[in-house]
């Protein structure tokens, strides 16, 4: 579980622990990593915390390795590690912006699925979700880094999901939609703009809670999607379908 120390992530961590899961929850941010364990051993779930910076191949694998090492195999993996980046015009990203946004957003879940599908397919079964979002599919003015890195999200979702078709494994996305989490909170706090824009597209009135998403992701986790690969499922309470 990738950014499981907050959001989405540990909410997804929390959801997977009432469903008896032993779960590695991995972030850079080391002071949360032992509330986050705590959070999730209260709903009755063995955690343990991996720091690690998605945006660097030898954290990424050395993470898989971890996680393997402590539980003796991988059996799901929610990719979920994410960043805003900055706001501004295309003519006024820079390079740097673009570059950092991109590492983590796109690279980060490209150096995910490199070491987590080879352990998976050994063991002729597992689950991939990657979380991307709802700017994966359409166009956000302003985010261009944003929305691009969560485009190739689902390019490589779908790809990972025929090349893994026949080994056992599924990979699939969610595209959350507006969701509550301290990310969210820390772009509007950071630019009234992006405020003004997030709450007009809440098309149902509200923001939705990280563990909504949390549910859609477990779900996709379980035997009980067993047909479902290659999916990019929306959960954005209708925003997107305007």
């Amino acid at each position: 579980m990738t950014g499981g120390a907050s959001g989405i992530g540990l909410a997804t961590a929390k959801v997977l622990a009432r469903e008896g899961a032993r779960v590695l929850l991995c972030d850079l941010e080391e002071s949360s990593g032992a509330s986050a364990v705590a959070e999730v051993e209260k709903e009755g779930g063995e955690a343990r915390f991996v720091r690690a910076d998605v945006a660097s191949e030898a954290d990424v694998a050395a993470a898989v390795r971890a996680c393997v090492a402590a539980f003796g195999r991988l059996d799901c993996a929610v990719n979920n590690a994410g960043v805003t980046g900055a706001m501004g015009l295309i003519p006024d990203c820079s390079l740097e912006a673009w570059e950092r946004t991109l590492a983590i957003n796109l690279t980060g879940v490209f150096l995910c699925l490199k070491h987590e599908i080879p352990v998976m397919s050994e063991q002729r079964s597992g689950a991939i979700v990657n979380i991307a979002s709802g700017a994966g599919l359409i166009a956000v003015p302003g985010l261009s880094a944003y929305c691009a890195s969560k485009h190739g999200v689902l390019g490589l979702t779908k790809t990972a999901a025929h090349e893994t078709a026949r080994s056992g494994v599924r990979v699939n996305a969610i595209c959350p939609g507006v969701i509550d989490t301290p990310m969210l909170r820390s772009a509007i706090d950071a630019s009234p703009a992006m405020e003004k824009m997030i709450l007009s597209s809440a098309v149902s009135g509200r923001l939705g809670s990280p563990e909504e998403v949390a549910e859609a992701a477990v779900w996709l986790c379980s035997d009980r999607a067993s047909y479902v690969s290659g999916e990019s499922m929306l959960v954005d309470a209708g925003t997107v379908a305007r």
